[in-house]
């Protein structure tokens, strides 16, 4: 690392000088080069009056003052009077009065996260109004006027009005208190270190504008599998440091969860049960609610991981899981606190030999009964697949099945089953198919999308939640392409009917400027990332074939927790999980009718599900007239080619892109096309062995 001229800087800050470009994300703010452009942004943003006073409405100033600067070389006047002229005016619906009548507003138009951005030019004055019905609106609206302007769009005639569509829009960090992040691809933790907290709250400070730019506003600050020295987060050990770090969200409209373990009155509280029907159980609950609030007053509420691979839980006492989650619904409702409960819940020991036992069914099976029973400001987090974030599998059925619950999806930013972050895979197209998938729980065109953002049923609580992919790399996520999934998402996330061409190219022309070549290239690349890993992976929605544990590399046979069967039950014969009604688990009964019809029949179900659903023979044709293992051998050839293609179109940008930037990713490029051909030959091997049948094309399959 070049580190001339920081010495005695502090890592974040050498970070700021010595990765400027990479560190600084899709917050570039890079200086305006077009002279003309230049001059018509400056005369809109000589001034900044604020009319709100309160530490978000502060963020947004500090936004401004920063941007505006690097990119215009100006330094604007900071006032709370309206008198100065070419202005940008913030404000929010409680001083809109103060106005005067200068515009016509109605804020009825936007919800409470909502915003409104108006450029009004008169003779000798140019202001531009940044509005929200609250100060987290005013903020939005201050990041959408900066992306405006580093995508070099004009100001002229600007008349945006927005608001998200789903209410909770949530980052999960799996970070661990050693410093650790579970599933984690950059770095170790930006939050703890040595079992205690980082103390680079600038680090952090950083990655709260990142979340806010995009529409986040909840966190969750540690991971939801909580190990011994993560319980006591919630006690006067670790609450001050805890609050020191809620305070550095608050500021930029993120409120601060925390995972929690579901026995902490046992290792807390020295009770000898953790029964959520106990008395003593519930009051110490009670007690410990007060107390982090105490420490943080708008604390979110509890992430809670429970009965699912090793985790303590209700069914130890069994109780369901209402009655754990309601007993916590209960301890923070004084408090207007929420308790995210995950669906991830199943037998990790159960025998994956025995065909009619299906991982697939587990969220469906224990939490469609009790619909109903749980208390109103519960939420339950679903994640996007019954399995376990594939690079392709089914969309969960348990989306729109509890009409009575809220319900919120769960995705995974950080690249588990995806390629770690060494492979290029884009995830905004995967993440669309999901929320635009058909539920048919209130008729047709009931997407999911509809289901989490609380329009189709009346959930007082409802959206989309992701792990993280960040961690104290430089560059934030190991491949600097990365940084477009985290981007991808919270933009997704605050409109999910945004295409995912629109979100990509916001993306590569706040990272990487405006260079034609650029945008062409890196958006092909990211567009067809997801399609080429999976090419080079698993085929037809098998998913899996991972090394256990590590989920990294090809591994045919990889599976989980014992010696235990397969994920895919490939044999000499053929290969898929049968998951019918009539010969299979009954999985395909778990969807409303129009899906179930659909994914039941051979006829009718998706090629790329195929082997989701069915068990076909290795000569089963698909709809595209090739048969299953020639389509197996084809894709991996293919994948290899096209990965190849990624590292050509980037190699075709050199000079175009800082050098720092352009090698990090060529690196990583070329570690994928040679890791595909590993998966190529790995999985080829494999079924050419098991079924005996050659290439058609006579490829040489090793």
């Amino acid at each position: 690392m070049n580190t001339s001229g920081t010495i005695g800087l502090d890592i974040t800050e050498q970070y700021k000088v010595d990765h400027k470009e990479s560190y600084a994300a899709w917050l570039q703010y890079k200086k305006i080069d077009d002279a003309a452009l230049l001059k018509e942004y400056q005369t809109w943003t000589e001034n900044i009056v604020s009319l709100s006073d309160s530490i978000v409405i502060e963020s947004a100033q500090n936004e401004l003052s920063k941007a505006l600067s690097s990119m215009l070389d100006i330094h604007p006047e900071v006032s709370s009077g309206l008198k100065p002229k070419n202005r940008i005016v913030l404000a929010t619906m409680k001083e809109f009065n103060l106005l005067d009548n200068e515009i016509d507003i109605d804020f009825k138009q936007i919800n409470e996260d909502g915003y409104m951005i108006k450029s009004v030019s008169t003779k000798g004055n140019k202001t531009i109004y940044l509005l929200g019905k609250r100060d987290a609106g005013v903020l939005y609206a201050t990041f959408h006027l900066l992306r405006l302007m580093q995508n070099r769009e004009s100001l002229k005639d600007v008349n945006i009005i927005e608001s998200p569509k789903n209410q909770l829009r949530m980052i999960n960090q799996w970070d661990n208190m050693d410093g650790s992040i579970e599933r984690g691809y950059a770095g170790k933790s930006i939050f703890y270190k040595d079992h205690s907290f980082s103390e680079d709250f600038n680090r952090i400070q950083d990655y709260a504008r990142l979340l806010s730019s995009v529409g986040i506003n909840a966190i969750a600050i540690n991971n939801v599998n909580v190990h011994e020295v993560e319980t006591h987060l919630i006690t006067a050990s670790f609450l001050p440091k805890a609050a020191e770090v809620a305070s550095i969200f608050r500021a930029y409209g993120i409120k601060t969860f925390l995972s929690i373990n579901y026995a902490s009155a046992i290792q807390l509280g020295d009770l000898e049960t953790a029964d959520p029907l106990d008395s003593k159980v519930k009051e110490w609950w009670k007690n410990k609610a007060k107390e982090i609030y105490r420490f943080i007053p708008d604390f979110g509420g509890f992430l809670v991981k429970a009965d699912s691979e090793h985790r303590p839980g209700p069914f130890t006492y069994n109780r369901n899981h209402a009655d754990g989650a309601n007993m916590l619904a209960e301890a923070l409702e004084p408090f207007n606190g929420l308790v995210i409960w995950r669906c991830f819940v199943y037998n990790c020991l159960q025998d994956w030999r025995d065909r009619s036992t299906d991982r697939a069914r587990a969220a469906y099976d224990h939490f469609k009964p009790l619909d109903g029973k749980f208390h109103e400001n519960v939420i339950l987090q679903i994640k996007n697949g019954p399995m376990d974030f594939q690079v392709r599998e089914a969309v969960s059925p348990l989306f729109g099945a509890m009409p009575q619950t809220n319900q919120m999806m769960e995705f995974q930013i950080t690249q588990e089953y995806t390629g770690q972050q060494k492979h290029l895979c884009y995830l905004v197209p995967q993440w669309k198919e999901v929320l635009d998938f058909d539920t048919f729980a209130n008729g047709e065109s009931s997407p999911v999308k509809h289901v989490v953002d609380g329009s189709m049923f009346p959930y007082r609580y409802s959206g989309i939640a992701a792990v993280s992919n960040i961690g104290n790399d430089y560059n934030w996520s190991g491949h600097t392409l990365a940084q477009a999934n985290l981007y991808g998402f919270g933009r997704l996330t605050w409109n999910p009917d945004l295409q995912a061409e629109t979100i990509t190219n916001e993306w590569i022309g706040q990272t990487f400027g405006q260079d034609e070549l650029v945008n062409e290239h890196v958006s092909h690349m990211l567009l067809k990332s997801w399609e080429i890993y999976e090419q080079y992976t698993s085929p037809l929605g098998v998913g899996w074939m991972v090394n256990p544990g590590r989920h990294y590399g090809p591994n045919v046979d990889g599976y989980e927790y014992s010696v235990w069967g397969t994920y895919h039950f490939a044999d000499r014969d053929g290969i898929g999980v049968d998951r019918t009604i009539k010969t299979g688990t009954g999985y395909t009964e778990q969807y409303f009718r129009e899906n179930t019809k659909m994914y039941d029949s051979l006829e009718t179900c998706p090629d790329e599900l195929l082997l989701f659903f069915h068990h076909v023979p290795y000569k089963h044709k698909l709809k595209s007239g090739v048969t299953v293992i020639q389509h197996i051998y084809n894709t991996h050839f293919e994948g290899v080619q096209e990965a190849e293609e990624l590292k050509e179109r980037w190699a075709a940008l050199k000079g175009r892109i800082n050098s720092e930037r352009y090698e990090d990713i060529l690196n990583r490029l070329e570690e994928q096309v040679e890791h595909s051909k590993e998966w190529r030959d790995t999985i080829n091997t494999y079924f050419y062995r098991k079924s005996g049948i050659a290439d058609e094309q006579k490829r040489k399959i090793y």
